[in-house]
């Protein structure tokens, strides 16, 4: 079971010891289990911990959901199970976001300017769309999301 050790089954003391065996958990864990699994985690109580295992899950997650189809349903069940948890929440919004430009959904300037340090790297060096790389490259918020940025336009001129 999940955060459990393996001598007798109680609960591991050490959160390092917690959090491999989460991240371990969450790589394995079966699509119909994710919300459960999720859950259990998030109610750890090493608040931090729980939630750095967690963002880990939704980032590698995401990231191979990216262009699927089930991705909406999948940041839906995501949502309801994270809560009010704030650094989540924005992490998954950032997710879809980043979706949306990828699609070509709709998106606003103002999303991609406003996005976290995170999310505009990860934008920057990911992103083919010309709109939004030509934003970053001109309002990126730091110096090294402005470069990345203005390297995959520039890449993209040859």
């Amino acid at each position: 079971m999940t955060g459990r050790n393996d001598a007798g089954g109680l609960p591991a003391d050490d959160e390092h010891q917690r959090f491999a065996r989460y991240l371990q958990d969450l790589a394995q864990v079966r699509e119909e289990n994710e919300v459960d699994l999720v859950s259990v985690v998030l109610r750890d109580p090493d608040a931090t911990m729980a939630q750095s295992a967690v963002v880990r899950h939704l980032d590698n997650r995401a990231a191979r959901l990216l262009t699927d189809a089930g991705f909406p349903d999948w940041a839906h069940s995501m949502a309801t199970v994270i809560g009010e948890r704030e650094f989540l929440i924005r992490r998954l919004r950032e997710w879809t976001l980043l979706r949306s430009i990828t699609m070509g959904d709709p998106w606003t300037p103002e999303d991609l300017a406003t996005a976290s340090d995170w999310f505009q790297r990860n934008a920057a060096e990911t992103l083919t769309s010309p709109a939004a790389l030509t934003l970053l490259a001109g309002e990126g918020r730091t110096r090294r999301v402005r470069a990345a940025a203005g390297r995959r336009i520039a890449q993209r001129q040859q």
